[in-house]
């Protein structure tokens, strides 16, 4: 039987086969698969239409059920372009085998407002977290290195952090526990140096730091990912290998040796829950799990609706075995702070 994986895969194969538009959507279709909420074997088996999932049509409908009358056969091994992505459908069903490991999430440590690329209000992304009845989010625009996300310099930081303590005095008045943290997504160099003045770091919560450039070399970057976790005003390493889905494999490195040297600094490596980018993937995870490496989640929302994707990252955890006690979001807020606080003392002190 099919699995949503096994369409994607279809559909990213006959991608290659087509050209222009027709190109176009069937690569939408499939990266759209991993973001269907059902197996497409379920709606297959109950006769519901296929145009209820996310890019398809009546043609692409056709193409799919084709597929389940005479499956095709399949490659022997997924390009790495495409290996090792969770489909929402799998991550929901692995979780809902083990319930204990979603109630434990407490908060989303990466997503972006109107500040930067992202189309909600603070507020907004706040209000959709209630919704999910979390302690904490942390707002993560992108600083002012990576211009095309409209990155925020250390004057609009400031005055983003007064906004975000404007919500938070509202959230309480209103009897809501979630607290908004003031975070950022900082971009950093290939010398692993971020763009913004560390006085303006200081006052905040967390520091995402993050690749955006030169992520397409195939040399290995080992000493990138070293020099970033050593800059002192880093807590957390983002969507660390940098892939895209069918678009993007990511940059190379000895991981053993990246790990080791984020759990020597008690420093956190991310899994970026978005769909297109589930990094670090459960192969890597498996690496950092046996460094003792501390993990973070984080959605990359950009809407308040995707928050929902924080599911494939929960599920990668899951499914690589990481233990409870190394994941941030799991822990309550003032240990969560008094981890970070104690990050930055001891890397400053070492300057």
């Amino acid at each position: 039987m099919l699995s949503n994986t096994d369409i994607a895969e279809l559909l990213a194969q006959q991608a290659e086969r087509e050209t222009g538009i027709l190109s176009r959507a069937y690569r939408r279709a499939a990266r759209s698969a991993f973001l269907w909420p059902d197996e497409v074997s379920d709606l297959v088996a109950q006769n519901r239409s296929l145009t209820e999932l996310r890019s398809i049509g009546p043609f692409m409908e056709k193409q799919i059920r084709n597929w389940f009358d005479e499956t095709p056969r399949q490659p022997k091994s997924v390009p790495a372009l495409r290996q090792d992505f969770i489909s929402m459908a799998e991550a929901r069903r692995l979780l809902a085998a083990r319930p204990s490991w979603p109630e434990k999430l407490r908060g989303d440590l990466q997503m972006h407002s109107r500040w930067s690329d992202g189309s909600a209000t603070i507020a907004e992304m706040a209000d959709a977290a209630k919704e999910r009845s979390y302690d904490y989010i942390g707002i993560t625009d992108h600083s002012k290195g990576l211009k095309i996300a409209g990155g925020i310099d250390e004057r609009a930081l400031n005055r983003q952090g007064i906004e975000i303590a404007k919500v938070n005095a509202a959230l309480s008045k209103s009897g809501s526990h979630l607290i908004v943290l003031r975070s950022i997504e900082m971009n950093l160099n290939p010398r692993g140096e971020g763009d913004m003045s560390p006085d303006s770091l200081q006052s905040l919560d967390v520091v995402l730091g993050s690749f955006h450039s030169a992520l397409r070399t195939t040399e290995d970057q080992t000493e990138r990912y070293l020099a970033a976790l050593r800059n002192p005003h880093v807590h957390i390493l983002g969507h660390p290998r940098g892939r895209i889905y069918n678009f993007r494999i990511g940059l190379k490195a000895d991981w053993s040796r990246v790990f080791a040297e984020a759990t020597q600094l008690d420093k956190a490596v991310e899994i970026d829950c978005y769909p297109d980018r589930q990094d670090l993937n459960v192969a890597l995870l498996k690496i950092a799990r046996e460094h003792g490496t501390r993990i973070s989640l984080g959605t990359d929302a950009h809407h308040g609706w995707q928050l929902e994707f924080i599911d494939l990252g929960l599920a990668a955890a899951l499914r690589a075995k990481i233990p409870a006690d190394r994941i941030l979001n799991f822990m309550p807020l003032l240990e969560l702070k008094a981890w970070a606080q104690c990050v930055r003392d001891r890397t400053m002190s070492k300057r």
